[in-house]
């Protein structure tokens, strides 16, 4: 059979093509290896050592030899320390999407365009995230210290028969250390919200006020939705923020006074290295990643997929 000429030219063509896709797959792989190789040698290479871990009772000392499968975890879910752990992070995080992202969401929208010397605001907002969480944590020791400290001077000059409150006492401990977490934090999320505002058109928002719509309807309807994939994205980072909560806590409290301020960070560090029990500190270990990847593949399945559908490129 005689091969025209069109067909000599189709068969160069698509071997052309093919090495041209090897190439680039070749290029992807060669740039993208380095990081998986890192990437599963310190994440992923821990995790599964961490599961392997947790089935047994170890001192992180000598042989794994003392198999007890699924006890650590029973015990964990048992104990009402880690109850209290649990709900000290359900604590920061409800009162971080209830109160420290409306708050740096209502600030940013003053400071994004309104407002005068808004640069000024930005920069004052924003100073506390960049101080590290153990000189947040000093400095807040000595800012609720019973006896010397500013807080209580400070009422009492104001109310000269207040009585100095123990702030980090039993009763006042997670309010306070989340009135910590909200001052250090939330110049990091009003940043979030004045990037996302800078991408929005002002036009647009002057377009609805001379329609009529009044500043607030226009900030609720128009501006406010707009903003709506930087949102999600705040509340994403500070839900698993919330979850994984460790410094500044530590810093401060240790976790206490009688485990009243532990997370599970803290609950983790303290029975994993303070008490060497390696086992019993992985199954914990195991229980905070499964929450944390839990919520991450939920949250991006139901939120997030509507911000990342098109954000690939795919080929036909």
């Amino acid at each position: 059979m005689q091969i025209t000429s069109s067909e000599s030219r189709v068969r160069p063509m698509s071997a052309v093509r093919r090495r041209r896709a090897i190439g680039k797959i070749a290029t992807i792989v060669l740039f993208l290896l380095p990081s998986a190789v890192l990437f599963g040698y310190f994440v992923i290479l821990p995790v599964i050592r961490a599961v392997y871990f947790s089935f047994y009772k170890w001192n992180g000392m000598g042989p794994l030899t003392n198999f007890i499968g699924l006890t650590n975890y029973i015990d964990i879910l048992n104990s009402s320390h880690f109850r209290t752990a649990l709900s000290n992070n359900m604590f920061i995080m409800v009162f971080s999407l209830l109160v420290q992202l409306p708050l740096s969401l209502g600030l940013a929208l003053l400071v994004a365009r309104r407002l005068k010397g808004r640069g000024i605001f930005r920069l004052i907002f924003f100073l506390p995230y960049v101080l590290s969480e153990v000189v947040t944590g000093l400095i807040w020791n000595l800012i609720y210290h019973p006896e010397i400290g500013l807080l209580n001077r400070l009422i009492q000059f104001v109310v000269p028969s207040f009585e100095s409150v123990v702030w980090l006492g039993i009763d006042t401990v997670m309010p306070a250390m989340f009135a910590v977490i909200t001052w250090k934090y939330f110049g990091f999320h009003l940043m979030l919200y004045v990037a996302g505002l800078q991408d929005i058109p002002a036009e647009i928002e002057e377009a609805a006020l001379i329609d009529g719509a009044t500043p607030w309807q226009a900030t609720r309807y128009v501006t406010v939705p707009m903003l709506a994939s930087t949102i999600r994205i705040s509340i994403f980072l500070s839900v698993l923020g919330a979850l994984q909560f460790f410094d500044l806590i530590w810093v401060m409290t240790l976790g206490g006074p009688l485990n009243r301020s532990e997370t599970m960070s803290t609950y983790l560090i303290k029975f994993g290295f303070q008490r060497f029990a390696l086992g019993y500190g992985s199954a914990v270990a195991v229980i905070l990643c499964a929450v944390c990847l839990v919520f991450s593949l939920v949250y991006q399945r139901f939120a997030l997929r509507r911000d990342t559908e098109g954000a690939v490129t795919k080929g036909a």
